[in-house]
């Protein structure tokens, strides 16, 4: 489910808050009269396929970085996004059934965010819903709509029990993008993108590793399947992390 995203959140945990709404472009100043650019909202792009084509991204050094109404999009080229940009609605049903398919394996609650109640329960079948390229799931519309109203409160919620869920079984004693030893540099910063906790030794990790989400989760996905022998059911998930 799809719907566009016109609010720039802030929700992530502690230091995480901070760094994992960073706007792919920032403001210019405003002395020299010059407009603003426009923020990201949500997550960075998760999946590792270009939205047009179905290009992998994840072994592109520079990906082409779109927003849309604020949501980010990644393509393998130029001309991908401008084809997307020409018709944005052919092809975001496909980009969210894709993270809907990657992270519901990933979803970290099995209660609505809003109200609390069972999802699958009473109310039926629960409401998957992409919101920055972030899986949301709910047990009514009316819980979709208290969360647009203040996505940023329901987020960090998501995010603690992300991070709660997927901490002890983390595949990686290293930083994901440096190597370096997790621990040595202070505290690990704790970052979730689509779902999934990553950890970094420091603040330029994490800007390195949004430059190139795909490649990077990529790795993630395969520790995390080398660490508990995950295999075959899971290849597709890996074609799209």
């Amino acid at each position: 489910m799809h719907r566009p995203a016109n609010t720039t959140i802030f929700a992530y945990t502690t230091l995480a808050i901070a760094l994992a709404w960073t706007p792919v472009a920032w403001a210019q100043s405003h002395e020299h009269g010059e407009k603003e650019a426009p923020e990201r909202v949500g997550d960075a792009y998760p999946l590792n396929v270009d939205p047009v084509t179905g290009v992998k991204l994840a072994d592109i050094d520079q990906p082409v970085v779109l927003l849309h109404e604020g949501r980010e999009l990644r393509f393998a080229s130029e001309e991908n996004a401008e084809q997307f940009k020409a018709d944005p609605d052919a092809y975001l049903p496909k980009v969210d059934q894709l993270i809907i398919e990657q992270q519901t394996p990933l979803y970290p609650l099995d209660t609505c965010v809003v109200s609390g109640e069972k999802l699958g329960g009473d109310m039926g079948e629960p409401i998957d819903f992409v919101f920055g390229n972030r899986l949301v799931r709910f047990c009514c519309s009316m819980c979709v709509g208290t969360f647009e109203k203040n996505p940023a409160k329901y987020l960090e919620k998501i995010n603690a029990a992300v991070i709660e869920k997927q901490q002890a079984d983390y595949p990686l004693t290293t930083c994901l993008v440096s190597g370096e030893k997790l621990g040595e540099m202070g505290e690990p910063i704790d970052y979730v993108s689509g779902n999934r906790l990553a950890r970094f030794c420091c603040p330029r990790c994490v800007k390195t590793f949004e430059k190139n989400p795909a490649h990077y989760l990529v790795i993630l996905h395969r520790a995390s399947e080398h660490a508990h022998g995950e295999h075959g059911e899971h290849k597709e998930h890996d074609d799209n992390d």
